[in-house]
């Protein structure tokens, strides 16, 4: 199958470079990163569905849709440049350009992402300022980008994995920010992804659909979609493998590579949730369709309730099959079975004798593990997200100040 690398930085496949800074974007702390591909490269991506879409998304559209390919994508964090019109806009193009300009590439090989305060405009200057600074820069197994994406993340988000495809050793490395406004409907966080595996476009993006939907939209920190984040996977081609498609006797082990990079950097993303002190893990079984185990799964994790009842380790079983039946209206109420770690809470809708401090030790847990079976069919998904505490309200309330 695959292994997971020890070194977890965005450059690990052949083919990428990558570098990030201080540009005076934020007071401190690096703002302004820069990954690069040394050849042009296969591309997919996903956005947010806000309707407020950011000046950089319409941008990185616009790149991906005129050759399926980009060669760099240029990301700042401090300033979300959403709701800031025609001139946001034009920021936008002149990063994408001024980037384009110092590779020597087409302005359409650029991808734009940014993150943070909504309503602002982007220091230009400093910016041109930084991109004149950071080109140089750019190196194998550089580590400033990941910190260069970060809002209030505590911590950077890396993984990479490879595995053998033709007898080619193939790479994919992730990395990601998100710790607030995490309600992923496509894809509400800045997630990138690299592989130096031979694969197309349409492949590419075709695959990581189905991922976002089994990982990165599975994950719920607040309830919030943001204006701006996006996920983009790059692909260099350079490993030497046979083309990747659903026909390519070793497509399932690249698929099984690619997915554990998506759920392992969601997952990441809820731990890391502002304030939270708990990864929440809910898998639902048992369903009557796959869809339907999703909406459950989301509706428990997504629950302040159950988040709060987390926090203070009380095992409030009724707050779990509530927030169930509202995800899931049609299900059957007399069928479903609920476990808080390996401890049967429920059975066949009603309450079992359980130990309250055995369940404690569980609710205390790094990660606190939720099964439900609904008894219905065949369907299964697994959510995850954080608990809620008073530290993500502190965050919160003084954000912009």
């Amino acid at each position: 199958m695959f292994s997971v690398a020890s070194d977890a930085k965005i450059t690990f496949p052949n083919g990428f470079v990558a570098a990030g800074m201080h540009a005076g974007i934020k007071r401190k702390r690096p703002d302004l990163g820069l990954l690069v591909c040394e050849v042009p490269a296969s591309v997919a991506a996903v956005y947010t569905t806000n309707a407020f879409q950011a000046a950089p998304l319409k941008v990185t559209q616009e790149s991906l849709g005129a050759g399926r390919r980009i060669q760099a994508i240029v990301v700042n964090s401090g300033i979300a440049n959403a709701c800031t019109g025609r001139k946001g806009l034009e920021d936008a193009y002149q990063m994408r350009k001024k980037t384009a300009d110092l590779l020597g590439i087409p302005e359409h090989f650029v991808a734009v992402a940014s993150t943070g305060v909504i309503g602002e405009y982007l220091p230009m200057e400093r910016v041109e300022q930084g991109l004149d600074q950071l080109v140089p820069r750019l190196q194998k197994g550089d580590d400033k980008f990941a910190q260069a994406i970060l809002t209030t993340d505590t911590c950077t988000k890396q993984v990479a994995v490879e595995l053998q495809i033709d007898g080619k050793c193939v790479r994919i490395a992730g990395v990601a920010k998100g710790s607030g406004m995490i309600k992923p409907n496509m894809a509400t966080m800045l997630a990138f992804i690299t592989t130096d595996a031979v694969i197309d476009s349409d492949v590419l993006q075709s695959l990581l659909w189905k991922e976002t939907d089994l990982s990165f939209n599975m994950i719920t920190v607040d309830g919030d979609t943001s204006t701006n984040d996006m996920v983009i996977t790059m692909a260099s081609n350079l490993a030497g493998n046979q083309p990747l498609g659903r026909n390519h006797p070793e497509w399932n082990q690249f698929r099984a590579a690619f997915a554990y990079v998506c759920e392992e950097l969601a997952k990441m993303i809820a731990r890391d949730g502002e304030g939270a002190t708990r990864l929440i893990e809910v898998k639902v079984a048992g369903a009557g369709s796959d869809e339907t185990a999703r909406k459950v799964a989301k509706a428990v994790v997504g629950s302040n309730l159950v988040k709060a009842a987390i926090y203070g380790a009380d095992a409030n079983w009724g707050r779990i099959v509530c927030a169930a039946g509202y995800g899931a209206p049609d299900l059957n109420a007399d069928a479903v079975e609920v476990r808080l770690g390996e401890i049967p809470v429920v059975r066949e809708g009603l309450p079992l004798p359980f130990d309250e401090l055995e369940a404690e030790k569980e609710l205390k847990k790094e990660t606190v593990r939720i099964t439900l079976d609904l008894h219905q069919g065949n369907g299964c998904a697994t959510a995850w997200g954080c608990d809620l505490t008073y530290e993500y309200v502190r965050i919160n309330a003084s954000y912009r100040t």
